[in-house]
């Protein structure tokens, strides 16, 4: 069962996100918190699987409440998932660079919203189609030189990363590549090593910054 944690500052919109998704069989909600500091308390105390929360809230937003239980400086974190209505492009970035693990939009619809939970407990990112394409559009922006790590990854570990910054699961890499799901599992696993990064999440913001895809 996928516990998981509500925090948004709308009674309505809790309501509603409750209802999606204690709807599935296999998730249900623990928790609900109406701002970012009650968000953080329950989150420490409970360790939800996965963590729904807003960007907009009083006395810590969710780009704060992303830092505190998703951050690098964290030493047992939380999978956050952002769900907003808003989709600036600072939101994005902050929520992404602050280790959450996924970033929906409100109107994505339930089943986005219950997909992205189990992306999440099973350790993938689910970002909303609109947000990865703008994401996306950054490519066109003039080209920086690579960093440095780039160089540290083979090629098939480079091939596997741009199919993770293109959004495909496990499962679509080793079919793209004729590879076995544990042989894609492996590169995964040796790719977060080498560019010392925590989840997929960190792989596709890593490829996107440095012009990999």
């Amino acid at each position: 069962m996928i516990r998981v944690l509500i925090a948004d500052d709308q009674a309505m919109i809790r309501s509603g996100l409750r209802l999606i998704l204690e709807d599935e069989p296999d998730i249900t909600v623990i928790a609900e918190a109406a701002d970012g500091v009650e968000a953080i308390e329950q989150a420490r105390r409970l360790r939800p699987d996965v963590c729904l929360v807003d960007i907009r809230m009083p006395r810590a937003d969710g780009l704060e409440v992303t830092r505190a239980l998703a951050g690098p400086a964290v030493p047992d974190p939380l999978r956050v998932v952002v769900v907003t209505t808003f989709d600036l492009d600072e939101y994005v970035y902050g929520a992404l660079r602050g280790g959450a693990t996924g970033f929906l939009l409100k109107d994505a619809g339930p089943a986005l919203l219950v997909e992205a939970v189990r992306a999440a407990h099973h350790g993938d990112a689910l970002v909303s189609p609109s947000v990865t394409v703008r994401l996306l559009r950054h490519l066109t922006a003039p080209p920086r030189e690579p960093d440095e790590s780039v160089r540290a990854l083979s090629d098939r570990e480079v091939e596997v990363v741009r199919e993770i910054a293109r959004g495909r699961t496990n499962l679509e890499i080793g079919a793209e590549l004729f590879i076995s799901l544990s042989t894609v599992k492996s590169h995964v696993s040796t790719i977060q090593t080498k560019l010392t990064l925590r989840n997929r999440t960190e792989i596709a913001v890593w490829a996107w910054a440095n012009r990999v895809v």
